[in-house]
């Protein structure tokens, strides 16, 4: 069942199926993002925003604005 990546829970991981928007595909693919690649939320700011995730082997942080633009498959 597909999710935004922004609904997944801080610890759980996902596999990355599509992306809402082509600008942002392009943004994240330079950073490893890719249909296909597994991705673990590590942590969830107070305010929900930003997120920390691991994708590709290196942590970064995505708005919750970005996270909602990636569909993923929770593992």
């Amino acid at each position: 069942m597909k999710k935004k990546l922004s609904q997944i829970k801080c610890g759980k991981s996902a596999i990355i199926v599509e992306f809402e928007n082509d600008e942002i595909f392009l943004k994240l693919m330079e950073m490893g993002f890719l249909p296909g690649e597994k991705v673990t939320v590590e942590q969830i700011a107070p305010l929900k925003d930003p997120i920390s995730i691991t994708v590709s082997g290196y942590r970064l942080s995505l708005r919750l604005n970005e996270a909602d633009m990636i569909m993923v498959e929770e593992c």
